[in-house]
């Protein structure tokens, strides 16, 4: 990549540290940024999760360390709209959401090429575990840390202005290169829970945001695929697809919710073979390379942390496509991504419906 000036988001984490470490030994002008989201205005979020206070110190720590300007920018209200309100409307639906892909598509990445643009800069850098290749969005080489699963929300037109520095390193020669630069966030832990919902405890966030009387959060029954009542849920926002935790025992096998059923108040629950889906349907779809056709062949990953599974395109409707999956998978989730891929390159993706 030519000299140039290059804007990076700072989140206080290893990863982004040294995706600016790179950039400055690679000659460019970087500039870091820190986004201020919605944690640390309003609740008692610990310091040290990703968008705590540690987060920006961390980050201005390691722009000093670089030599590279920091500034911090309020992004509450944008991403109170983008991610916290939709997060909260998918589970009051009844579907699972996943905000950092949210995140990544509506606010990071747009706002980030924004600003930059103001400071005279037309490139921007993350520290996400990705590569752009010719212009298309690839896995990371580090199959274990691999990051593109959350990024196949972002407009196709800001792939040619974005760089990640560490896509081509596996996570301990991050760490060791990152050590050897003496960065304050080497041995940072990482950051596992939503960053807003730094308890872990998503439905009494849920119930603050929506009011306890919701009716997503008032008790409703709990039935099989065949209708007969089994039990009482505790409010189906409170409910995912695959979980087992708080469904009560006394059964001959253990129950899974299967379905999730706002209009009627209802968990549908069964045996784990019941989890078991052959097809799924993806819609919101974003194109980040060719759109396949009837009949093409690809991969599809409907979790982060499931292995892409080989699947046969069976049509298209209202912005959405069906697939077969060439192996039934587990726990199949409405709201949870579903991303295609050409081997290594991110066809595109959409929420499983």
């Amino acid at each position: 990549m030519e000299q140039r000036t290059v804007v990076v988001a700072m989140s206080g984490g290893v990863d982004s540290s040294l995706a600016a470490a790179l950039l400055v030994e690679q000659g460019h002008r970087v500039i870091g940024i820190t986004m201020k989201t919605f944690c640390y205005s309003e609740t008692a979020a610990p310091t040290k999760t990703c968008c705590g206070l540690d987060g920006i110190m961390d980050a201005r720590r390691v722009a000093d360390t670089l030599g590279i300007p920091h500034y911090v920018f309020d992004m509450e209200e944008a991403f109170t709209a983008d991610v916290i309100d939709d997060f909260v409307a998918e589970y009051a639906a009844g579907r699972t959401p996943n905000p950092c892909v949210r995140c990544n598509s509506n606010t990071k990445i747009p706002d980030l090429l924004r600003r930059a643009r103001k400071f005279g800069a037309d490139t921007i850098a993350t520290g996400h575990y990705a590569r752009v290749i010719d212009g298309r969005l690839a896995r990371g080489l580090d199959a274990s840390k691999d990051q593109s699963y959350f990024l196949w929300g972002v407009p196709r037109e800001l792939l040619k202005h974005i760089v990640f520095p560490v896509g081509e390193l596996t996570k301990p020669e991050v760490r060791e290169r990152a050590r050897r630069l003496a960065l304050a966030t080497a041995d940072k832990p990482e950051s596992q829970e939503i960053c807003f919902v730094p308890t872990g405890d998503y439905t009494e966030f849920l119930a603050k945001r929506l009011g306890a009387e919701h009716p997503s959060l008032q008790p409703g029954r709990m039935v099989t695929p065949a209708g007969a009542v089994v039990g009482e849920h505790g409010g189906y926002a409170r409910y995912t697809v695959g979980q087992r935790r708080g469904l009560g025992g006394g059964y001959r096998a253990p129950l899974y919710v299967l379905e999730v059923r706002p209009n009627s108040n209802e968990v549908v629950v069964g045996t784990e073979h019941d989890l078991y889906r052959g097809e799924v349907r993806i819609g919101g779809l974003n194109w980040l390379d060719t759109p396949p056709s009837v009949g093409d062949e690809l991969l599809v990953q409907l979790r982060y942390r499931a292995p892409a599974v080989a699947c046969t395109v069976r049509g298209f409707e209202d912005d959405s496509i069906s697939l077969e999956l060439a192996t039934p998978q587990r726990a199949v989730t409405p709201g949870q991504s579903g991303v295609l891929y050409r081997g290594e390159l991110v066809v595109g993706g959409g929420r499983i419906l």
